[in-house]
C-alpha cells in the first residue's frame, strides 16, 4: 500500500466552451497525443448535432453523458474460496469517466464513416435514451440488481 495520496492534478478549461469536463472528454478522444485532431473531432461532433437536433449541442452532449453514467457496478470480491460479484455504488468521479469511456467506445464501433460522425450519432442516441453506451449502463444496473444478495460482501 502506498503511504500518501498522490495530489490531484487539475485540467484546464477548453478553448472553446471553457469547460473542464469537455477536456477530460477529449483526452480520452485523444489517440497517439493528437490533441488538436481530438479538438476538433469532438467540436465537429457537437455542431453536428446540434444541426440534427436543434438545441445546444454541448446541453445535449452533457445529456448523453448523464443517460450513460452509471450509478452502481458489481466488483469481484473473494471470501473463502469463492469470488462474488458484490455490488458497489460508484464514485462521482468514476460515474463521469466510465460514462466517457463508454461514449467513445461505441462510439468507435459504429458505422459511419468519420469519428465526428459517429461521436454525433452515439451522442444523439443517448442523449434519447438509446445506444450501445445506454445499454452498457443497463446491463451494469442489471448485474448489480441480480447479486444484490451479496451487498453485505462490501469492503
Amino acid at each position: 500500500m502506498r503511504k500518501a495520496k498522490p495530489k490531484k492534478r487539475y485540467i484546464l478549461p477548453d478553448p472553446k466552451f471553457n469547460d473542464t469536463l469537455v477536456t477530460r472528454f477529449v483526452n480520452n478522444l485523444m489517440v497517439d497525443g493528437k490533441k488538436s485532431i481530438a479538438y476538433r473531432i469532438f467540436y465537429d461532433a457537437v455542431e453536428k448535432v446540434e444541426e440534427k437536433v436543434g438545441e445546444n449541442g454541448l446541453e445535449i452532449w452533457k445529456k448523453a453523458l448523464t443517460n450513460i453514467s452509471p450509478s452502481v457496478e458489481v466488483k469481484s470480491r473473494r471470501v473463502g474460496g469463492a469470488t462474488f460479484q458484490v455490488p458497489m455504488e460508484v464514485r462521482p468521479d468514476r460515474k463521469i469517466a466510465l460514462g466517457m469511456k463508454w461514449m467513445i467506445s461505441y462510439a468507435r464501433r459504429r458505422g459511419e464513416k468519420t469519428m465526428m460522425d459517429r461521436l454525433a450519432g452515439e451522442i444523439i442516441a443517448a442523449s434519447k435514451g438509446e445506444g450501445a453506451g445506454v445499454k452498457k449502463k443497463d446491463d451494469t444496473h442489471r448485474m448489480a440488481e441480480a447479486n444484490k444478495a451479496f451487498s453485505h460482501f462490501r469492503f
